[in-house]
């Protein structure tokens, strides 16, 4: 709690009265559902290429002032939880942020987000905190930075990459899918006057019909 109040103080220092207000609404009642996607690193995949040259690196602390916008990881960098990395284009300007993080890094998960996601097994990965400067977006930028990170730490003991997508957030659902992820869970997430309840259930086979209506342009 004591966290939670002084991450409200720093955004209402912000100006983000608007990101506040609608936190606060959401915690006091709504129901929200995501997929939870997976990819099989031991299945042969082919990258898919972005409409701009790409490379990716590991995040600086220099590349923090591109990523303002994204109030929805804020102060994920201060927990220091690896790894965190960017895709920039030809002329170094970061466009894309997003964190893949082993499984030895659980605590620090659980710490952070809660119950929100399962608990990495030993030979999983967490992909979160996928974020594209707005100025970028409709490039393809996602899927072929994702693919790209996920290479670049890519062991034998790591086989999964789980990740979780708002089932009405179609963009992503379609970036996710380009990367090669498939739904396998859907995670329902409750809030009633600040608290808060999590389930996770197989993927009903409407969801799925809806899933592949919606990414079916790829």
């Amino acid at each position: 709690m004591k966290n939670t109040i002084l991450r409200i103080f720093e955004l209402i220092k912000k100006g983000e009265i608007t990101f506040v207000i609608k936190g606060i609404s959401k915690r006091v009642f709504s129901t929200t559902e995501a997929f939870g996607l997976k990819r099989d690193l031991n299945i042969e995949f082919k990258n898919p290429d972005a409409q701009i040259d790409l490379d990716i690196r590991l995040f600086r602390q220099e590349d923090d002032r591109y990523f303002t916008q994204d109030l929805q990881n804020d102060g994920l960098i201060e927990k220091d939880i690896p790894s965190c990395y960017v895709a920039i284009t030809k002329d170094n300007k970061p466009c894309f942020r997003q964190w893949l993080i082993a499984s030895e890094y659980k605590d620090k998960i659980q710490e952070f987000w809660g119950e929100s996601f399962p608990v990495l097994e030993a030979d999983e990965m967490l992909l979160e905190g996928g974020f594209t400067i707005s100025s970028m977006r409709r490039k393809g930028i996602m899927p072929a930075a994702i693919t790209r990170i996920i290479e670049n730490e890519k062991r034998p003991d790591r086989r999964w990459v789980i990740t979780f997508v708002e089932i009405n957030n179609i963009p992503s659902l379609k970036g996710i899918h380009r990367s090669g992820f498939s739904p396998y869970v859907l995670r329902t997430e409750k809030w009633l006057l600040f608290k808060r309840t999590i389930i996770f259930k197989d993927v009903p086979n409407e969801a799925m019909d809806t899933y592949l209506k919606n990414v079916g342009s790829f």
